[in-house]
Order: structure tokens, then C-alpha cells, then sequence
């Protein structure tokens, strides 16, 4: 049998600042992101299974990101737990609907591309593998994580 790789784009909205950061990004400020999750894997050779002929099924993808990533993320704001950030919460508490997200990391694309790996990877059927994560924070800027350059 032949690999095959199924890619599905996701799309959320996420606002968050670069602590210590030596520009703009320092500030909060937010993204459109664009998600593209890459799968590999063989089709299912059984003519019997409603999976028959699928890598896996685009559905059952969507809904691990959505539920590991999308829901989470969709209009909040992403907080690293080591800043200075963290009081933002206790801030704006009362004055405004403030969802936060809080990391233990700085909160790059470079770095989320690493966490979106390690809760997508743990929820994927054990025949599908994770091929590539890309996460464009910008229509120009993006980050990628390959399991084959993290093996």
C-alpha cells in the first residue's frame, strides 16, 4: 500500500504579546491564524469498514484540532505563565470578558507550532501518523514543525 498525506486548514482568532520582546510585538495585539494539519498514513484496505479507502476520515481530524486547539484558542488571549502577563486577568477582571489562555511558554508561532504538535499527536488513531504542522500567523509569516525533522 502507498502513504498518503491529508492536510486539513483550520482558522481562529488570538491575541497575545511577546514578554520581553525589543519591538511592536511586546504589546498585545492579536492574529487571524491559519492552521494546516498534515496526516499521513495508509487508506484502510477493508472494503467492510465505513473507513474503507480513507487515511482517515477529514471529520474525525477536525474534531481533535477543534477540540485541542480552535476551541481553546478561538478570541482569547494566550498568556505565558512566566511573565509579567499573568496579571492581566486580575487587571481587567470585572471591566471587561477577557478569556485567557495560559502557556509555559512565549507565546511564538515558533512555539505553538511545537505544543499544537504534542496535543494532536496524542489524540490521532494509532495507523495515522503527524506528518507536518503550519501555522501562518500573518498571510507572509508562518511557522512549520515536521515529525521528521523532531524524531
Amino acid at each position: 500500500m502507498k502513504k498518503i498525506r491529508l492536510t486539513k486548514e483550520f482558522g481562529f482568532e488570538l491575541a497575545h504579546a511577546l514578554y520581553g520582546h525589543d519591538g511592536l510585538c511586546k504589546n498585545i495585539h492579536g492574529h487571524s491564524y491559519k492552521l494546516f494539519v498534515t496526516v499521513i498514513g495508509e487508506p484502510n484496505p477493508d472494503n467492510k469498514s465505513p473507513k474503507f479507502g480513507m487515511v482517515m476520515d477529514f471529520s474525525d481530524l477536525k474534531q481533535i484540532v477543534k477540540e485541542e486547539i480552535v476551541d481553546k484558542l478561538d478570541h482569547a488571549l494566550m498568556v505565558n505563565n512566566e511573565t509579567s502577563h499573568v496579571n492581566i486577568q486580575e487587571a481587567l477582571s470585572g471591566i471587561v470578558a477577557l478569556r485567557i489562555v495560559n502557556v509555559n511558554y512565549q507565546t511564538t508561532c515558533e512555539n505553538m507550532v511545537i505544543d499544537f504538535a504534542q496535543k494532536i499527536k496524542n489524540r490521532l488513531p494509532q495507523e495515522v501518523t503527524l506528518h507536518s504542522i503550519k501555522l501562518n500567523e500573518t498571510a507572509t509569516s508562518f511557522a512549520e514543525w515536521f515529525a521528521s525533522d523532531n524524531e
